[in-house]
C-alpha cells in the first residue's frame, strides 16, 4: 500500500510536550502554567502539547519514535525559576540530588515504557526550580517574571534536531 501524504505526517515522530504540576498549589504548576503559554505560540503542526497534571500518562500520549520533553518543577537548591535540563537516567534516586513530587510517576512511566518497547527516540525533562509551594492559583512572582524566559527553554528543545 502506498503512502499518501497525509498518512506519511501522521506516521512521522512527533514532539511531545507535557506539563506536569498542580494548578492549586503555585509554583508546584510550573509545569500546566508553561504549556499554557506555549499554547499561545504558533508550533509546528508535529508539536503536542498534553497537559500531565500531577499523574502523567505519559504512556497514552507518546510512541516509539517520539521525541519527549517533560515540564516540572524541580527542588534541586537553586535561585526560583532556575531551569534544569536532564535526561531520563538523572531521575535515579543514586545520580540526583532532584526532587519533585512527581518524580516517582514519572520515573515508573518511562520504565514502563521502555520494557513495552514504546520508548520515545529522545526525553529531556526541564526541570523548574519554585518559589512557593503553597495553595494558590498564581505562579509566584518570581517565576511570573521568568516565565518568558522558561518558555524559551523549553521552545530551544522543542526545535532541537
Amino acid at each position: 500500500m502506498k503512502k499518501t501524504p497525509s498518512s506519511l505526517i501522521t506516521d512521522a515522530p512527533r514532539v511531545v510536550v507535557i506539563g506536569v504540576g498542580n494548578l492549586l498549589m503555585k509554583d508546584e504548576g510550573i509545569g500546566i502554567h508553561v504549556l499554557q503559554a506555549l499554547q499561545e505560540i504558533g508550533l509546528p503542526a508535529d508539536v503536542r502539547l498534553i497537559d500531565g497534571g500531577t499523574s502523567p500518562d505519559l504512556i497514552a500520549y507518546t510512541k516509539s519514535g517520539d521525541r519527549l520533553i517533560l515540564i516540572d518543577s524541580a527542588k534541586a537548591g537553586g535561585e526560583p525559576g532556575a531551569v534544569y535540563r536532564f535526561k531520563t537516567e538523572d531521575l535515579a534516586p543514586e545520580t540526583t540530588h532532584l526532587t519533585s513530587a512527581h518524580e516517582l510517576g514519572v520515573a515508573q512511566n518511562l520504565s514502563l515504557m521502555f520494557l513495552l518497547g514504546n520508548r520515545p527516540a529522545d526525553t529531556v525533562i526541564i526541570g523548574i526550580e519554585p518559589g512557593e509551594i503553597a495553595p494558590g492559583l498564581e505562579l509566584s512572582a518570581a517565576l511570573q517574571q521568568r516565565l518568558p524566559v522558561i518558555v524559551k527553554a523549553v521552545l530551544k528543545e522543542i526545535q532541537r534536531p
